[in-house]
């Protein structure tokens, strides 16, 4: 994997501004075309917004990870959090064929992370969140 950087957020939804920041300096560092790093700054916003709504039983600061490389023609993204236990991979498809009103709330935005990244991968290292998603670029 090319030396990239893990950016350190804390678990506040303003830090999500300096993630975006992070993903355009690195994707025009490795010369990634708009709609790649738009495509990347989505998948990693909605991760993040997840993680930091949902994901903490108290109002202490908490340190998110979030690790991002590039190894020949793939991209890797690696989120690290000390959050509850949780594996986005387990949730369902949500249901596509109803309105907006009849459909469940959830789902969405793994969908969306599984629809835009060619690999998602989830483990729980300790008491560490790791999910890791790879992206090919064409």
């Amino acid at each position: 994997m090319e030396p990239g950087f893990t950016l350190r957020l804390d678990n506040r939804l303003l830090e999500l501004d300096r993630l975006a920041d992070a993903v355009e300096t690195f994707g025009e560092a490795h010369g990634l075309a708009a709609k790649l790093r738009f495509q990347v700054r989505l998948v990693l916003d909605e991760l993040l917004t997840n993680i930091i709504t949902y994901g903490y039983g108290d109002d202490d600061t908490h340190s998110i990870a979030v690790a991002m490389g590039q190894e020949g023609r793939r991209l890797r993204f690696v989120i690290e959090d000390d959050a509850r236990p949780f594996d986005p991979l387990t949730a369902g498809a949500p249901d596509l064929g109803s309105t907006a009103e009849q459909r469940q709330i959830g789902g969405l935005g793994i969908h969306l992370v599984r629809t835009i990244m060619d690999r998602v991968a989830y483990e729980r290292v300790g008491g560490t969140n790791r999910l890791i998603l790879e992206k090919d670029i064409d």
